[in-house]
């Protein structure tokens, strides 16, 4: 038995469909990945931004731990005199402080 050819007509109908249907299938890939305002661009972007700001909350609760150990044990007298002294620049009247700069 010997194969029929489709006629001419029937074939051009089908490449329009395929076109259109491909261009759909591509709309909506770009849209998923790139253009929505859920798309998988965005949601990677936020799924980072979410692990550094995990990572600085940890390191702010240790920090605050850290502070918080400070305040049960306050510093003395003459901690508090040399952190005021090298940090704030103070002095004790009538004295001349100089400053050696490396």
């Amino acid at each position: 038995m010997a194969k029929t050819k489709q006629p001419a007509s029937k074939r051009r109908r089908l490449s329009p469909l395929v076109l259109i249907g491909s261009a759909i299938a591509v709309w909506l890939l770009l849209q998923f990945v790139w253009f929505d305002s859920y798309s998988w661009m965005r949601y990677r972007d936020w799924q980072k931004e979410h692990e550094e700001l995990l990572e600085e909350n940890a390191r702010l609760q240790a920090e605050i731990l850290e502070l918080r150990a400070l305040l049960e044990a306050p510093p003395s007298d003459e901690v508090i005199e040399k952190i005021a002294r090298e940090q704030y620049g103070m002095r004790r009247e009538e004295e001349t402080v100089y400053r050696v700069e490396k």
